[in-house]
């Protein structure tokens, strides 16, 4: 796919059809082989955690022109990833209060 065919894409808003396409996906893993599959976040942290994604530094949607640029996306986890769209994770929209358990039982 062209560049100019990917911009239309993104404008046209349908980036389900560009994710879906087989020039996003051989870009995500060169990305991912590039960085070790590590989370480039956890890896400045002195953490190490497996990358689920492959994230745009600047958004797809205001610079499609290098939506297919390699030197633009960054692998990270889910929560990383989450994180920097400013998504809570799945894990904190599951925390409830802890339940109130009464130890003595009569």
């Amino acid at each position: 796919m062209e560049t100019q065919d990917v911009i239309k894409l993104i404008q046209s808003d349908n980036l389900m059809k560009f994710y879906k396409g087989k020039d996003w996906m051989s870009l995500r893993l060169v990305a991912l082989r590039r960085d070790n599959q590590e989370c480039q976040n956890c890896k400045s942290r002195g953490k190490y955690r497996k990358a689920d994604c492959v994230h745009h530094m600047k958004e797809v949607k205001d610079h499609p022109e290098l939506a297919l640029s390699l030197d633009n996306l960054q692998s990270l986890c889910n929560s990383c990833h989450n994180e920097i769209h400013g998504r809570e994770s799945i894990w904190e929209l599951n925390k409830k209060a802890p339940e109130f358990i009464n130890e003595e039982r009569w």
